[in-house]
């Protein structure tokens, strides 16, 4: 079994090396253990080193472009010997730009080269490598056996990060978050050995992987449950024609019927500079979609602009605006932009008038391209909101709505100055005097403008005490940090888990260099309970739901 220290005090003498130094011990190490580097000067490295988000460029030191898992724990270590962070990055579609680490001098493992998905047709369990892209996943799934997970909707974001940190989209509320459908993860640690996470083994790590996941380690690779995809879905979009005085009555309606909605229906809330509009995925025929939304277009007055019956790829496409499905490597997408998020229960009547003043009298003025959606993601049928709060490290289940905000200007031009008053001003309108640590903030939507401990309380609520907890067992020295990451747990702030025993890891057999390693299947750990498998049946809103992890 491969071993690497990574103690406190190795990396702490090796941080006293100069930038220089530090590249050179990188590159060696590198070259001797033959992990394949992006180099500059190339046409890989310009796709590899593009940042999503111009706002905020970052430069790593060196671009790792592993194949194996062997590479990713040799990048790793060398790493580790550099004194350098090492910043996992998958489909690079961070709005923070976190697959460069959220700063200059990362070592970034550009995992976009392992993407292979495989479907087992008789268990519907799929083996998804960590740099897959989203889109990529889905085709695959479908075209080996029209099976699905839930996930978002832009086919060129990574796996890793999306379903790390939660994993929120269209089909969320019938289906649950993307991690809800993780059966395992295969981990590569901080101290470069391999470790499966699942209920049965290592669960304190699946359960951080499932919500902080790029905190705590690498995964190469996701075992995930699916569904079989329904026949037939509908899509749809309602044009809003309000204004200033009939928004807070027709916002308090819209948020009372998301708290009635049934299982089958999928919905948010688009507010812009023009007019808004209600659009989502209802899993049946349009008939019935007429039933449950036709009362609620009288009521909001609204108008249905469209309701087209389509098959499952069909709605994949359109959520996905007509780009690539299958995306691998290379890919490319620039924006230049400032996000936050929010989650809240149901707005109060003051809290409504406050929003809809805000948004008449101020944003829409400001001509950027800026939105404001409002998912509806709990409510009593809501498949994310029935998993208990506690059995995974997402900790925003319970709430009614996730708000996500975005302020986008031309790549070309510096960000404005003030442009951050813009979406800060609709978190004042509805925060108010209230303390903002009691709302959250979605990763995958984040505010690259918050200091690390209100990030971690925004972040991870609840769940923050354990995952640092955890953090401190499994990468105390924060080889896998970046300036919002879950900060370990010193050791007089609780009682830590222990580290992932060597039994529970799986045995690496060295063929040699550049040999993909041979692994024994781990021991399973007494104690605990294995997530089931389920076979291959009908769609079943239930099935995402896993047992309380506590």
């Amino acid at each position: 079994m491969l071993r690497f220290v990574t103690s406190g005090l190795a990396l702490g003498a090796l941080t006293l090396a100069g930038p220089l130094d530090r590249r050179a011990l990188l590159d060696d190490c590198l070259s001797e253990s033959e992990v394949p580097v992006s180099v500059p000067g190339t046409t890989d490295y310009d796709f590899d080193s593009a940042p999503f988000n111009v706002r905020t460029p970052f430069t790593p030191v060196a671009i790792a472009v592993p194949t194996t898992t062997r590479h990713i724990q040799d990048a790793i270590s060398c790493g580790v010997k550099a004194g350098v962070k090492v910043t996992p990055k998958g489909g690079g579609h961070s709005y923070g730009n976190f697959g460069f680490g959220g700063e200059d001098g990362h070592l970034v493992l550009e995992l976009d080269r392992m993407s292979d998905v495989v479907l087992d047709v008789e268990t519907g369990l799929a083996t998804v490598q960590g740099g897959s892209r989203l889109g990529h996943v889905a085709s695959g799934l479908y075209e080996q056996g029209k099976r699905g997970i839930s996930h978002g909707t832009c086919p060129g974001v990574g796996t890793g990060g999306h379903v790390a940190h939660g994993g929120y989209g269209v089909s969320s509320h019938t289906k649950g978050l993307a991690l809800d459908w993780l059966v395992s993860a295969t981990v590569v640690l901080a101290n470069s050995t391999v470790v499966t996470a699942s209920e049965e083994t290592n669960p304190d790590l699946f359960w951080a992987v499932r919500g902080a996941g790029s905190s705590m380690g690498v995964v190469s690779e996701f075992v995930f449950n699916t569904f079989e995809v329904p026949e037939k879905v509908t899509r749809f979009n309602v044009i809003l024609p309000w204004n200033a005085n009939n928004s807070v009555a027709r916002l308090k309606a819209l948020q009372g019927w998301a708290e009635e909605m049934p299982a089958e229906m999928n919905a948010r809330l688009f507010i812009n500079a023009q007019m808004p509009n209600l659009e989502g995925l209802y899993y049946g025929g349009k008939d019935d979609l007429s039933a449950i939304l036709d009362p609620l277009i009288k009521e909001i007055g609204g108008k249905l602009q469209e309701a087209k019956e389509t098959d499952w790829l069909g709605q994949l496409d359109h959520f996905g605006h007509g780009l690539d499905l299958d995306q691998t490597h290379p890919y490319k997408k620039q924006d230049n932009i400032y996000s936050t998020s929010l989650y809240t229960d149901a707005l109060t009547d003051s809290q409504l008038q406050s929003l809809v003043d805000y948004w008449y009298t101020t944003a829409k003025t400001v001509r950027r391209g800026w939105y404001h959606h409002i998912d509806f993601q709990g409510g009593k049928a809501s498949a994310v909101s029935a998993v208990a709060a506690n059995a995974t490290s997402y900790a925003h289940r319970s709430k009614l709505l996730m708000h996500n905000f975005y302020d986008s200007t031309d790549v070309t031009k510096a960000y404005p100055e003030n442009g951050f008053d813009l979406l800060n001003g609709f978190i004042e309108a509805i925060v108010g005097d209230a303390d903002k640590l009691d709302y959250g903030v979605y990763f995958n939507y984040p505010d690259t403008e918050l200091d690390r401990e209100t990030a971690q309380k925004r972040y991870w609520g609840d769940s923050l005490p354990r995952l640092r907890a955890i953090k401190a067992a499994v990468d105390p020295d924060e080889v896998f940090y970046m300036p919002q990451s879950v900060e370990p747990a010193k050791a007089d702030e609780a009682e830590l888990p222990k580290e992932p025993e060597e039994t529970t890891a799986p045995e690496i057999v060295d063929n040699g260099p550049g040999s993909e390693p041979e692994v024994e299947p781990p021991q399973e750990t007494e104690g605990t309970t294995a997530l089931e498998p389920v076979a291959p049946e009908p769609v079943v809103p239930e099935e995402p739901i896993v047992e309380d992890a506590e």
